[in-house]
C-alpha cells in the first residue's frame, strides 16, 4: 500500500453510489474501497457521497501530513464521529440516545483528570 491511498468504507449505501465509486476505487470487499485518487478528484467525491449517502453511513481515510499520516471524513446518519485530542484522531461512536459525545470528566485546575 502507498503512501496516497486512500480508503472509503460505505454502508446502506445506495447501489448507485457504489457504482460510482467503483471507477476510481477498487472494491476489496463489500462496501470497502481502495485507490490513489489524487486530492482533487477525491474531495469531489467526497462532496457527492455526502450529497448521496441518505440514511446511510461514508467514511474516508485519506493521507494528510498529520502524526499519524492519515485523517478521516464521515458523513451519513448515526456515524461514528472523528475527535482531534492533541493531533491524535480517535473516533467516537454514537450514544445510544442519539445525543452528541460530551465529556464525562472535568478538567481541574492543576490539569489533571478527575
Amino acid at each position: 500500500m502507498s503512501a496516497n491511498t486512500t480508503v472509503v468504507v460505505l454502508i446502506a449505501a445506495p447501489p448507485g453510489l457504489r457504482g460510482h465509486l467503483t471507477r476510481w476505487f477498487a472494491e476489496v470487499a463489500p462496501g470497502v474501497y481502495v485507490g490513489n485518487p489524487n486530492p482533487r478528484v477525491r474531495d469531489r467525491l467526497w462532496a457527492i457521497l455526502t450529497e448521496r449517502i441518505h440514511d446511510g453511513q461514508a467514511a474516508m481515510i485519506e493521507p494528510a501530513t498529520t502524526e499519524q499520516g492519515w485523517s478521516t471524513r464521515t458523513a451519513g446518519r448515526d456515524r461514528w464521529t472523528p475527535l482531534d485530542f492533541d493531533g491524535l484522531t480517535l473516533i467516537a461512536r454514537p450514544r445510544q440516545n442519539g445525543q452528541p459525545w460530551k465529556p464525562l470528566n472535568k478538567v481541574k485546575e492543576n490539569g489533571m483528570i478527575t
